[in-house]
């Protein structure tokens, strides 16, 4: 925050994104798109600056910095494919302002409703960044959060299928790193998913399956690499639902804890202030015995 450094940082990033319009941007539009992205790196300019000359950065300010890359990135693909950009700041709502928020999923829903009520051919959106629902500061959703914004989007719009591209071909039996027979799953059930990958199985974040559960709106992650593979097919069709082991999965750096002791009878809230302690720690439960 007191370094002169991040000038030289900045100067690249400007100079990445110029390299990119030159090489994906018609030439007919390249004169309008690179005065759009300077506009916007102006404002990313000033904040930086601001930041160096009180040497601070809150986690508000840091926010709003994280969302320029997504905001510029997302209106080079918009202007690539012809399509209209919607801003995902004024439609995805989160409680807090801190990084992964939660989302206001009702008051979401009825911004997104709002926002698309007139679908065009192609629409374009930024990932994973939003806005507090009672002082518009700008959001992050965090890690994944790009699967999130778009299981919500589909799940308000009651999309016919929500398509997740990924560098893996999708759900494997096993983690093929451990398993060389690990093989691709080709169906499976919204639970099985969510099971798969809160032990361990990385391939979406987890609450990205839950509104598209809830809408009944099927999931499909496809490899971006291989876009002719099937990938894996994720709906509530119980037929999809395995009647033996379907999938393995392991967590890494894990850890049993035992609590035990006569000194724990009749304690008021022991159980709340063992969770306390984890939670101060950073520590994350997977599993309560």
């Amino acid at each position: 925050t007191g370094s002169t450094t991040y000038i030289d940082e900045y100067n690249e990033i400007v100079n990445v994104h110029n390299h990119i319009i030159e090489g994906i941007i018609p030439s007919s539009m390249r004169e309008k798109v690179l005065s759009e992205v300077a506009l916007l790196h102006e404002e990313l300019s000033n904040i930086l600056k601001g930041v160096y000359l009180i040497k601070d950065l809150t986690e508000r300010t840091e926010n709003v910095i994280l969302s320029y890359g997504e905001r510029i990135s997302s209106l080079f693909i918009s202007r690539f494919l012809d399509a209209e950009l919607f801003d995902s700041r004024s439609f995805i709502k989160t409680n807090t302002s801190f990084v992964g928020s939660n989302v206001d999923i009702e008051a979401s829903y009825i911004l997104i409703k709002e926002a698309f009520r007139s679908l065009p051919k192609r629409s374009v959106t930024a990932r994973f960044i939003a806005t507090e629902a009672d002082s518009d500061d700008v959001t992050v959703l965090g890690r994944h959060g790009s699967d999130y914004t778009a299981s919500i989007i589909a799940s308000a719009l009651n999309a016919t299928e929500l398509v997740i591209w990924k560098s893996g071909v999708g759900f494997m039996t096993a983690d093929p790193s451990v398993i060389s027979k690990a093989y691709p799953i080709e169906k499976m059930s919204y639970t099985e998913a969510m099971e798969l990958c809160n032990f361990g199985a990385n391939v979406i974040f987890p609450p990205t399956i839950y509104p598209a559960c809830n809408a009944n709106v099927p999931i499909r992650i496809k490899n971006m690499l291989d876009p002719d593979f099937a990938g894996t097919y994720i709906s509530n069709d119980e037929d999809f639902e395995a009647k033996t082991i379907k999938g393995i999965s392991s967590i890494d750096h894990t850890t049993l804890i035992t609590v035990q002791g006569m000194g724990m009878l009749g304690v008021q809230s022991v159980n709340g202030r063992i969770f306390d302690a984890f939670d101060v720690n950073g520590i994350e439960t997977f599993f309560v015995s």
